[in-house]
């Protein structure tokens, strides 16, 4: 049995412990609260801001944004750890789904061109260079183009929100840290710094070596810890085996990240992770030494989608859609095919509106006078419902009655005809032609056979006194 001292002692050594085991109740002594929220609060030496160093909780999707902070954790899990200009340039390059395939494909294709040398290889390809410049590292681009849907994703994530998109890499950056999973090493180099911007601790990962950068592959379950989203459980990529030698799915759960062969990648990194800015900027003289065909000036150092290299990809947000949609070319003219008037057909319409107005004509009067006639009604109505109105209907039968005469008087010498078209007189043509035959057949009797025909006709006109 414990004296008195020794139990005060060691309930002071176990206060600070958290058990995972259920404490029960017992009438008049209060259950003990945990102590992991104050541990995990009164951590001083958390390098990421408290915003980053407690993921939120809530899954419903952030603001700007359809997807959910859960939901962007899940897509950066595989790719947080990655140096800042690599990620930065994956980054960019998701916005390209279309794109990236085809580099996919090529550097399948082409596999043993890396480093700055593939990058040289693709110059004349149509490609984004964000896209262009991941052909350097052919472990990272043929991952990519075997998940099409995660880098659509990815990239309407980063098109919609920059900022939640590095937020998300500095929370799990942070929870890595923490596990003791991310530090300095061979390959890379860890560091905790300031942002000025912000005042807030942000964690960078830069290659050890500038002359070779080391892509880490690892499993997210094992370096994250556990994961506060059971929903949405973080993608573990296995990369191609001929870039990480000796690797085989698993061997990372006791080192936690492996890193393959290193890459000779200079001018192929010119991206970088604007962490207060919330987004990511480009160093320009880096970017023209490698990409000849499409140089930069020197103020353009911020990323700036192409929507054109979109290739008809959708947008998934409609601030996306309606940012990026009207950039890529013949956007105006499937406005104007979808039955959306352009700005030069509002244009017209507004300048025809104050000419009427000018000329004490009101449009708005007029819309009203042929609302409230029922004439104009009535053909609206019949027009919805496929069927002629009933001046149309009048107009068509005086239409056909024309036509029929017409033909009628065309048919000449047709009897029956004539007889058919002659209506109530139909009964008198026949006398009528009976008599012109006695005639012509009087006429010829006393012309001799038909003389001149101002003869024939006298002597008919004679013939009848």
């Amino acid at each position: 049995m414990l004296t008195p001292v020794a139990s005060i002692v060691m309930g002071a050594l176990l206060a600070g412990c958290y058990y995972p085991v259920a404490v029960t109740a017992q009438p008049g002594i209060p259950v003990p609260v945990t102590t992991t929220t104050t541990t995990t609060t009164t951590n001083t030496r958390s390098p990421a801001p408290p915003a980053a160093s407690a993921p939120p909780t809530s899954q419903a999707p952030v603001a700007g944004s359809s997807f959910s902070v859960a939901q962007i954790d899940q897509m950066m899990a595989p790719i947080a750890l990655y140096p800042d200009s690599l990620l930065s340039q994956v980054l960019m390059a998701s916005t390209y789904p279309a794109d990236v395939a085809d580099a996919a494909r090529w550097s399948k294709a082409n596999s043993t061109q890396s480093g700055d040398a593939a990058v040289k290889a693709v110059d004349a390809q149509p490609w984004d260079p964000s896209v262009k410049s991941l052909v350097a590292f052919p472990q990272v681009i043929q991952t990519m183009g075997d998940k099409p849907d995660w880098v659509q994703n990815l990239g309407d994530a980063f098109l919609a929100s920059s900022k939640d998109v590095l937020d998300s890499a500095q929370r799990l950056r942070a929870k890595a840290r923490e596990n003791g999973q991310l530090k300095t090493t061979e390959q890379q180099t860890v560091e905790v710094r300031q942002e000025q911007t912000t005042q807030q601790s942000v964690i960078t990962i830069e290659p050890a070596n500038p002359q070779m950068v080391y892509v880490p592959t690892y499993n997210p379950t094992v370096v994250y810890g556990t994961w506060p989203y059971p929903a949405y459980p973080p993608f573990y990529y296995y990369p191609p085996a001929a870039y990480y030698p000796g690797y085989y799915p698993g061997a990372a759960l006791a080192s936690g990240i492996a890193f393959g062969i290193g890459v000779a990648a200079v001018a192929s990194l010119w991206g970088g992770c604007n962490w207060g800015g919330g987004d990511v900027n480009i160093d320009v003289n880096r970017f023209n030494n490698i990409n000849t065909r499409n140089t930069r000036a020197a103020g353009q150092t911020g990323f700036q989608h192409n929507a054109a290299n979109r290739r008809g990809v959708p947008y998934r947000d409609s601030r996306s859609q309606q940012q990026f949609g009207r950039q890529v070319p013949g956007a105006e003219q499937r406005g104007d095919f979808r039955g959306r008037d352009s700005a030069a057909t509002q244009a017209q319409r507004q300048q025809a509106q104050e000419t009427l107005r000018q000329r004490d004509m009101d449009p708005g009067q007029g819309r009203e006078r042929l609302q409230n006639d029922a004439g104009t009604r009535e053909r609206a109505q019949a027009a919805a419902q496929g069927r002629p109105s009933t001046n149309q209907r009048d107009t068509a039968g005086m239409r056909d009655q024309g036509r029929a005469a017409h033909n009628n008087s065309r048919a000449g010498g047709n009897a029956d005809n004539a007889f058919r078209g002659a209506g109530r007189d139909g009964g008198q043509l026949p006398q009528q032609y009976n008599r012109g035959n006695s005639s012509r057949q009087s006429m010829g009797q006393h012309s001799g056979g038909g003389g001149r025909m101002s003869g024939g006709g006298g002597g008919a006109r004679g013939g009848r006194r």
